[in-house]
């Protein structure tokens, strides 16, 4: 079948299901949801936020398998607005993501949707506009099974998420400008003095040497932590002996969580609204976006706790079921972030792979896949990986990556399904798109064919409990082997310093669609070159996480990337249109790290004026913010306008012995570290002029004003040194170097260095020298009060020395 018949037999599908009317139903269930913008106070200050019907999180909606659900969702808010049903499986045009499959709700508008109800499980909703989902526009949905598997008197839904009192702009924005203080404001900066007490120097030297700052776990400080809108709930309802179906979801905007319960170990049923094998699981991580449904029984003389702590240990949230005291659940350490950055120090990673490309339209995942990550001569003989490598590099089909040869290929006998359109026993239709994950730690093999579980790997583990091997299917997931498989790489890359985050070194706002072929399996493996975790969701299917279950390898809709691991997932293309794949901490998202995944059929009519490039630019806007300095022997103002590629720079210095230098400039970032910048700078210089020939005494000061255009670049070199190179229009060049180091908590030191020659290109001085220099430096030490606030002190060999007040806005 050619494209063009293909994409017209898909168009008069596409007119057939549009052009129907709603069916009728018998057993249809609808909900009015309402989004509006009003006071919320959720961590002792109250501030503007967004709630639906009134609450946040949202009402849960409720519905049965097999069913049909109306939602009339209506904006009372002043912005845009829309509603992801989270991991519902449902027709393009009703997904919800605005400008991509549905149209955006406007203030004032009621958007409906329809669709059938194909499965049971745990599932959430959520705005997919900007930066709602932080301000309170989630909620959970629960689809009740046509017939329970499991036994349970009550259910009750946790929906866990996080809450800042700022506006989550500011928050975006604070992220771009690149800075310490939330790590500060949580207790889990690493400053210099605690680095080198714990004999970690040489360790901190190797992550500064790949341009970064230290091991990081998590961006922001949160204010609260919370579970069903609360920092603590109390359900003393619940009875003693009463067997209750915890459905847990994990609708944060970045924060994920480790889980501990009271009592006996709980009884993992359900991962992302599919049914695994029961297993006794505590200590659970939940990524962002996740659901997780536990059976537990209520304790006989006493109430059991549920507890949630952020993954970094920066807070909790818990909750209580039954009467009396307490069966508290585990308390976890904080994790050691200097111990975790000596391991990756030792494995002698190579870090840092660049989250912006020279060329976009140029790039080679399997080529960045092979230079970041484990250096080849750390793999052992014959490139075949030793115990001591961290992740897989062979994809399952044997084919060679990195140039070295693939393992052998896995035996898929056993994977076989005599029917290709069914999975036998599973809660939805075998035809819509099924998903993997591969843990490389605990399912990795070494090259002895051992398995590397619970092995002494030099701390190469440190990851492998955020694996998924524990979720097994209760029946095989495995497609046909006459299926075609086609693989794609993503490589997951980000920079901290200007908080861009993308895949292959490339954005969404400069990405191409990802292709999807109906009856194929897409067979996509995440590479994380970054430091941070990352839960990759796709829209619109569900996968197998390719995991030592083999056959029975789970199915999600969201999958956890740990750092410098790989993940690898299998899809079956069975829809239709265009669908988001990407990272779901919200920021990251933000920050470039998705794509579009596309069959290639034509668009919903409905779609005509909503253009996709809307979406596009939600996530390659211009954040703006400064930096104010008053101290008493000079002032400073900082201004700078940046989007991904494009940043203005306006800087203004002026000293109480009145000189002055103001700099204006645009540069364009060509990849992460190097920019080519223009402009104009402008001195004024205060200088004392030799005395006239009838003059007594020193000479009159005089102001001497110098205009000139500069161009250059601008580099952050290893070590993480800010390097300026540039020429003027007199043809002098200048070269200066800038650093600062957290000292201590809260107390940085900085210094600047700036050489500038000049040979007499253009205009001789007036003393006749051809050549002359000019040295200007400063250092000095910043405190920070706060996040806008900061004491500082510096000697500047120009304005000479004080101290003052620096307000960041």
């Amino acid at each position: 079948m050619t494209s063009t018949l293909r994409k017209i037999l898909a168009l008069i599908g596409l007119w057939l299901l549009v052009g129907q009317p709603a069916r009728a139903q018998t057993d249809t269930t609808v909900y009015n949801l309402t989004i509006r913008q009003g006071p919320v106070s959720k961590a002792g200050k109250t501030v503007v936020g967004m709630t639906v019907n009134g609450g946040i999180p949202g009402p849960s909606i409720r519905f049965k398998e097999g069913g049909y659900a109306v939602i009339y969702v209506k904006n009372e808010m002043d912005v845009e607005t829309s509603v992801h049903w989270h991991g519902l499986l449902l027709p393009n045009f009703y997904d919800g993501v605005p400008y991509l499959t549905t149209p955006p709700i406007r203030p004032g508008q009621t958007q409906k949707y329809a669709f059938p109800l194909k499965q049971s499980g745990t599932y959430w909703y959520h705005s997919h506009t900007m930066l709602q989902e932080q301000s309170g526009v989630y909620g959970a949905i629960v689809i009740e099974p046509q017939k329970e598997r499991l036994p349970y008197d009550k259910d009750l839904v946790l929906v866990l998420s996080d809450w800042t009192n700022q506006k989550p702009e500011n928050v975006l924005r604070f992220l771009k400008r690149g800075t310490e203080w939330y790590n500060i404001r949580k207790g889990t900066a690493t400053p210099l003095n605690r680095v080198v007490a714990r004999g970690a120097f040489g360790a901190q030297l190797n992550f500064w040497k790949q341009r970064m700052e230290g091991f990081d776990i998590a961006d922001i400080y949160y204010d609260a932590f919370l579970v069903n809108g609360q920092a603590v709930q109390r359900y003393p309802d619940f009875k003693a002996g009463e067997r209750v179906r915890l459905r847990i979801i994990n609708g944060s905007a970045s924060s994920q969580f480790w889980m501990t319960f009271g009592g006996e170990n709980p009884l993992l049923v359900a991962a992302d609204g599919q049914d695994v094998v029961p297993v006794k699981h505590n200590k659970t991580f939940i990524a962002v976006a996740e659901t997780y449904d536990f059976l537990v029984t209520v304790p006989a003389n006493g109430q059991l706790e549920f507890r949630a702590m952020a993954q970094d240990g920066s807070g909790t949230t818990s909750a209580y079921l039954g009467t009396g005291p307490v069966l508290a659940a585990p308390v976890l350490p904080r994790p050691d972030k200097i111990g975790l950055m000596q391991q990756m120090a030792r494995m002698d990673m190579r870090m840092g792979a660049p989250a912006l490309k020279f060329r976009p339209n140029h790039v080679d995942p399997q080529q960045m896949k092979a230079n970041w990550g484990m250096p080849m001569e750390k793999q052992g003989k014959d490139g075949k990986m030793s115990g001591r490598q961290m992740g897989a590099s062979n994809t399952m089909d044997g084919t060679k990556m990195n140039g070295q040869p693939a393992q052998p290929k896995p035996d898929m006998a056993g994977m076989q399904l005599k029917d290709t359109k069914r999975v036998e026993g599973m809660k939805m239709p075998a035809d819509t798109a099924h998903a993997g994950h591969r843990t490389p730690m605990n399912g990795m093999q070494m090259a002895d064919g051992k398995s590397m579980a619970g092995m002494d790997t030099g701390g190469m583990d440190m990851f492998s409990e955020y694996g998924y091997d524990y979720l097994r299917a209760p029946q095989k997931t495995a497609y046909a082997d006459s299926l075609p498989v086609r693989e794609i790489l993503l490589n997951l890359t980000g920079n901290m310093q200007r908080y861009i985050w993308s895949m292959n070194g490339v954005p969404l706002s400069s990405a191409d669609k990802i292709p999807i072929r109906s009856n194929q399996v897409t067979r996509i493996t995440y590479n994380n070159l970054t430091m941070m975790h990352h839960p990759m969701h796709l829209h619109g299917h569900f996968f197998r996480v390719i995991n030592e279950n083999g056959a029975y390898s789970p199915l999600k809709h969201t999958v956890n990337v740990p750092p410098m691991q790989q993940v690898t997932i299998e899809v079956l293309g069975n829809e239709y249109g265009d669908w988001f794949l990407h990272c779901h901490i919200l920021y990251h998202m933000m920050g470039g790290m998705a794509r579009i995944v596309s069959y290639d059929t034509p668009r919903d009519p409905r779609l005509k004026g909503y253009p996709v490039s809307n979406l596009l630019a939600e996530t390659n806007r211009y954040y703006t913010w400064g930096r104010l300095g008053v101290a008493s022997h000079m002032s400073s103002l900082n201004l700078v306008s940046s989007d991904i590629r494009n940043q203005f720079n306006l800087s203004v210095e002026y000293g109480w012995n009145r000189n002055m230098e103001t700099e204006a400039t645009y540069e364009r970032y060509l990849y992460d570290y190097l920019r080519v910048f223009g402009g104009v700078n402008v001195e004024n210089t205060r200088r004392r002029a030799a005395p006239a020939p009838n003059e007594q005494g020193p000479g009159r000061m005089r102001t001497e004003t110098s205009t000139t255009a500069v161009a250059g670049l601008r580099f952050l070199t290893p070590y993480l040194f800010n390097l300026d190179a540039r020429i003027d229009n007199k043809l002098r060049p200048r070269l200066s170097l800038g650093r600062q180091v957290m000292i201590f908590p809260r107390l940085l030191a900085f210094g600047y260095y700036e050489y500038q020659a000049d040979f007499g290109w253009v205009n001789k001085l007036e003393n006749n020298r051809s050549f002359t220099r000019e040295v200007v430096w400063n250092t000095g030490l910043e405190y920070m009060l706060s996040r806008n606030f900061s004491l500082m002190g510096s000697y500047d060999n120009r304005f000479g020395g004080g101290g003052g007040l620096s307000v960041r806005f």
